[in-house]
């Protein structure tokens, strides 16, 4: 039945690339308050678009910040509702000088599209779109009831999505959700995520004196904030990698040996991952492969730390205060708030005496993972490979996705993350492109696993 949908997409796939052209254009930049007329009008042709493709309802619905779209196809026979999400806001592209190419300008070279939300995530919404357009088309119905809800706050940390979830469960009510907002371990190697990590995120600020200090006059008789935060880093890992917060590993859900197995089989190579890098070696928690560190291992880093005199020349002074910036990412079945304040607990602990220390905590998501042999995975591992012809590979990511967690919790539903992104396609990055091959063979593969379920 698959045939029929396939052959209609290729034939519509000038069409396809047009409409998504017309998306990209839209500078719907959901960081900067110059641009929330565009992020409006976004909402508004995503709204439109929904419509004429045969949707049977599409709305914009206000949020306390950028609004949400919501559509729905609800005539299936097979009784199953399936729930996309996505999202049209888009980073800023700056810097605009590194673009080969205007970045709200699409351009199509080599096989590739490019412009600022080329894979993220328009394009890879509009593949969902374009199943949807290509089954109503080819058969008038479509093979399971669909809801979409495609936000325009992702890149700025989905603050309204939450309250949106809880005041319309009943309205998303569903057996799933399918995200494609994720990518392939590499090209021509379909993969379909199954883990990501979660993130616990703290500022570390340490106070000594009430002003810098004449290093002549002072030193060697007060704690210098720099050097206590510098003892305070230092002390959170051992020199094999190991975080030595108290109880940080307690509830890490270990990798079993099948999946340390299929990790091993993946086309993964450290040496050339190393290279790209431009370091000399790669480092990490003793005892696991770089994937398993990337992948299913919590870490911690370091993300800034500043303080005292940094400008040209020399200052002899003792700071007043310094700062560090301090993330984690956690995988299942850690939970962020607790591992902020072991954090905490175990900061307060190693700091040194003659200065204070405060915790700002920034922000943070849970770690999310929907086991291989789900039923839906499965039918999109099928899908995938009827598209493209190839097996797919389960993968997991040491990204964050808090909407995961979050449609986890209020609603209760899996995530089965079928992205069609690639690793070197610059998302959040000057010339961010995607691969039209994995374009139209997106549609085709969202087309199948809706065929799929709606067989079952």
């Amino acid at each position: 039945m698959s045939d029929e949908v396939f052959s209609r997409i290729d034939a519509s796939s000038h069409k396809y690339l047009e409409d998504l052209k017309e998306f990209l254009r839209i500078p719907s930049i959901s960081a900067l308050s110059d641009y929330k007329a565009e992020v409006a009008r976004c909402a508004q042709w995503l709204k439109e678009h929904m419509i004429t493709i045969g949707l049977q309802k599409a709305e914009v619905i206000p949020t306390s910040g950028h609004p949400i779209v919501y559509g729905e196809w609800m005539g299936s026979d097979s009784g199953r509702t399936i729930l996309v999400y996505g999202h049209y806001d888009v980073q800023p592209p700056d810097p605009l000088d590194l673009w080969q190419t205007p970045p709200f300008e699409p351009s199509v070279r080599e096989g590739r599209i490019y412009a600022r939300g080329a894979v993220d995530d328009k394009g890879q919404v509009m593949m969902h779109l374009k199943a949807v357009q290509s089954l109503l088309e080819e058969y008038g119905k479509l093979p399971v009831n669909l809801k979409f809800i495609i936000e325009g706050e992702e890149e700025i940390g989905s603050p309204s999505l939450d309250e949106f979830l809880v005041q319309n469960k009943d309205r998303l009510s569903s057996e799933a959700v399918v995200i494609s907002d994720t990518g392939w371990i590499a090209p021509g190697v379909p993969s379909i995520t199954y883990a990501l990590r979660g993130l616990s995120y703290i500022q570390v600020d340490v106070y000594g004196p009430k002003s810098d200090l004449h290093s002549g006059s002072y030193g060697g008789a007060v704690m210098n904030p720099a050097e206590a935060i510098a003892c305070i880093i230092a002390s959170l890992k051992d020199d094999k990698g190991r975080i030595k917060v108290d109880g940080f590993y307690d509830k890490v859900v270990e990798l079993t040996s099948q999946e340390r197995e299929e990790f091993s089989k993946l086309p993964f190579d450290e040496e050339s991952f190393r290279q790209a890098l431009g370091v000399d070696q790669l480092y990490g928690e003793e005892g696991y492969s770089t994937l398993e560190r990337l992948w299913a291992r919590p870490t911690l880093d370091v993300n800034g730390i500043w303080g005292g005199f940094t400008g040209e020349g020399s200052k002899t002074v003792i700071p007043a205060e310094a700062h560090a910036k301090i993330s984690c990412r956690l995988v299942p079945d850690q939970d962020p708030e607790e591992i902020s304040d072991l954090l905490e607990t175990y900061i307060r602990k190693i700091t040194p005496p003659g200065v204070r220390v405060e915790i700002q905590r920034m922000h943070g998501g849970k770690p999310a993972i929907v086991p291989i042999d789900h039923p839906i995975n499965q039918a999109a591992a099928r899908a995938l490979e009827k598209a493209f012809g190839k097996k797919a590979v389960f993968i997991r990511a040491g990204g964050t996705i808090p909407v995961v967690a979050s449609l986890k919790e209020i609603l209760g539903l899996p995530s089965i993350l079928m992205g069609m992104g690639l690793p070197d396609e610059n998302a959040h990055a000057p010339n961010e492109w995607f691969l039209l091959d994995n374009f139209y063979g997106g549609i085709k593969s969202v087309a199948a696993l809706w065929l799929d379920l709606g067989a079952a």
